[in-house]
């Protein structure tokens, strides 16, 4: 009996998702590790962490790329600097960003119109996007490639997870106070249900610096990200405190890990860098 025309269309259609699932897997053998900045709410500095651990790891001589799959909300290219640059492509593949220092970047930001353009899509068109960013994107060797995620535990976190595949490890991001707390601790319930190890915890806003006296008042508490860490039993990596410095260098284009700055928040965050590090070599 021959095939009927919706046999032959759910043959066809299986045959290109394990075309696209050996892609993948062929592209990410060249990647030795992938680490996903996860966060359970938004606004706790989530892609001004990945975009400074990108770079900060890219200055110590790794070879890194820096996907942001945040498909509704990329800060990725205002974060380095690159708004206005667009991806090339050889005809088979996309070739990603350079931002220097041997970090090669890659964005729904790039591809969008311009700033002020919405991404309205739907799950599966954001599925085959971040599909794409996997297969498509010519990242080459890389020691490291830091994945900016949307916040929360939906369908795009998932997607990274189940396609980015082994060996990765997720850095979750929060703010000290108790209602951001909350939302990680379901962020390391998210990772411990699809066997995806936590190489740690980052308390992000950790204090404020006044930039006129140097005191750090703790405008959000503090410590509540280290208190989560030991319930959950994930490592803590570190306090960042928040800093005048961060949001001018964010605006400004120019991690503040770049700049060379004492800071304490450039400090804190180069601790947290060789804790990862640390980890990686253990």
């Amino acid at each position: 009996m021959n095939p009927s025309h919706q046999q032959r269309e759910q043959a066809l259609a299986e045959a290109a998702q394990l075309a696209a699932k050996l892609r993948i897997e062929e592209r990410m053998r060249d990647i030795r590790r992938k680490l996903l900045v996860l966060s359970g709410k938004g606004g706790v500095g989530k892609s001004t962490v990945a975009a400074n651990l990108a770079v900060a790891l890219a200055g110590r001589g790794k070879l890194v790329g820096l996907l942001d799959v945040d498909i509704h909300g990329p800060s990725i290219p205002k974060l380095l600097g690159l708004e206005n640059q667009r991806p090339a492509s050889d005809g088979q593949q996309i070739l990603p960003v350079a931002s220097g220092e041997g970090l090669s970047v890659m964005s729904i930001g790039f591809l969008v119109g311009s700033r002020a353009d919405a991404v309205i899509w739907r799950g599966p068109r954001k599925y085959h996007a971040i599909r794409q960013f996997l297969t498509d994107v010519a990242w080459g060797r890389l020691d490291y490639l830091v994945i900016d995620c949307p916040p929360g535990t939906g369908d795009e976190p998932l997607s990274v997870v189940q396609l980015a595949g082994t060996p990765a490890a997720a850095v979750i991001v929060t703010t000290p106070q108790e209602l951001s707390i909350a939302d990680v601790r379901r962020c390391v319930g998210f990772c411990q249900a699809l066997g995806l190890p936590v190489a740690g915890i980052i308390e992000n806003m950790s204090g404020f610096v006044c930039p006129a006296c140097g005191a750090q008042i703790d405008l959000f508490k503090s410590g509540g990200g280290e208190t989560l860490a030991r319930e959950t039993g994930v490592p803590f990596l570190g306090r960042i405190p928040l800093e005048q410095d961060i949001v001018t260098s964010g605006d400004a284009g120019t991690p503040f890990v770049r700049t060379g700055s004492t800071s304490r928040a450039a400090l804190a965050f180069a601790r947290v860098v060789e804790l990862i590090l640390d980890r990686e070599r253990s």
